[in-house]
């Protein structure tokens, strides 16, 4: 467990037994600190910290989890230790709005330089990076060099798709786009001819879909595109280079309607008790350094649109991204998760 983890645990405690104990809420003061809840990996926060701790002086704390961090802001009310909570998925940031736990961002980075369609119309909240759901296809097997979201559901592609679990965030995303733009019907005949083009029942990583294409088990991996860079300069684990190796990136619908994209982003908590520390470290954020940082570290698509993709993402194509407002998505998600749950897409082909 890392000293800043234990920080931040131990704030919450303080102020939980101060509660119980019927203490009023403390005056908090701004201080040379920030501490963030964060959904993210630390190996993907890190370096973005260390640069804003190394050039503003403010001291990082940080409480690292996979979930369950909205619920504990939610939980701990006034006295929550939390400034800033960084976290991926549209759901969670519109969820977390939805639930009042957020407060009006104020940097004047924010409407300088992230696009209207990727914060918050209240400002409650602003993406930090994009990522797009896409297809890896094989090398050795596949020749085609373009493909739609339509394509992948006819017969000759048959047996041949792979991707992990339908209730799973990444494609809850997708499918809730599909209905925000095409409507519920479309969707559900759409979604069935995905299920029924499956190579085996959805399961593992987004890392498994691209492994199995290597396998020769599927020749399409609907994954997002990090996994690329990541697999690609992965030395600990050096058989996913192979992986990797044998697929190559379509972006779906580049021509047309454009590829569905999802957000990691961030949000300043309502009861913060260092909100101006909090507008410096999302203005950070949304520098060109730290834009480029999130390029060329998780090889995510910076959301500034002055800063550039790292070049290896470069190398697999141009990203348009769908305009279908991210609110809208978000808006369809329990719609997405009744459809896996009506079709049984988790169970995979039905015929």
């Amino acid at each position: 467990m890392t000293n800043t983890t234990n920080i931040a645990r131990l704030s919450v405690a303080l102020l939980t037994t101060a509660c119980l104990a019927g203490a009023a809420a403390p005056a908090f003061a701004q201080s040379g600190e920030v501490n963030i809840y964060s959904y993210r990996e630390q190996s993907l926060l890190q370096p973005l910290l260390d640069r804003f701790s190394a050039e503003t002086g403010i001291k990082a704390n940080v409480l690292y989890a996979g979930d369950g961090l909205l619920e504990r802001v939610e939980a701990e009310g006034e006295l929550s230790p939390a400034d800033v909570v960084v976290t991926v998925d549209i759901g969670n940031l519109v969820g977390a709005q939805e639930r009042g736990l957020t407060q009006k961002i104020t940097t004047p980075m924010l409407d300088e330089r992230v696009p209207a369609e990727f914060r918050a119309e209240d400002d409650s909240w602003t993406a930090l990076s994009l990522r797009a759901r896409v297809f890896y296809v094989s090398k050795d097997r596949v020749d085609a060099t373009a493909l739609s979201y339509d394509d992948i559901t006819k017969p000759e592609w048959k047996g041949r798709l792979c991707t992990r679990a339908g209730d799973h965030a990444y494609n809850i995303g997708l499918i809730a786009q599909r209905i925000a733009a095409n409507g519920l019907e479309e969707t559900r005949t759409w979604l069935a001819g995905v299920r029924d083009n499956l190579a085996y029942p959805p399961a593992g990583s987004d890392r498994e879909g691209v492994k199995n294409i290597l396998a020769g088990t599927c020749d399409l991996s609907i994954t997002n595109t990090y996994y690329m860079g990541a697999m690609l300069n992965n030395d600990a684990e050096p058989e996913q280079k192979q992986w990797a190796a044998a697929a190559r990136i379509i972006y779906p619908d580049a021509d047309g309607d454009g590829t569905q994209v999802n957000v990691a982003g961030g949000f300043i908590a309502k009861y913060a008790p260092n909100a101006e520390n909090a507008n410096a470290l999302i203005g950070f954020l949304l520098s060109d350094e730290a834009q480029q940082i999130y390029a060329d570290t998780n090889y995510e698509f910076p959301v500034v649109p002055s800063v550039a993709p790292a070049e290896l993402t470069q190398s697999w194509g141009k990203l348009n991204p769908a305009k279908t407002p991210l609110t809208e998505i978000a808006a369809h998600r329990d719609e997405a998760a009744a459809l896996v749950d009506e079709l049984k897409f988790n169970e995979g082909a039905q015929n």
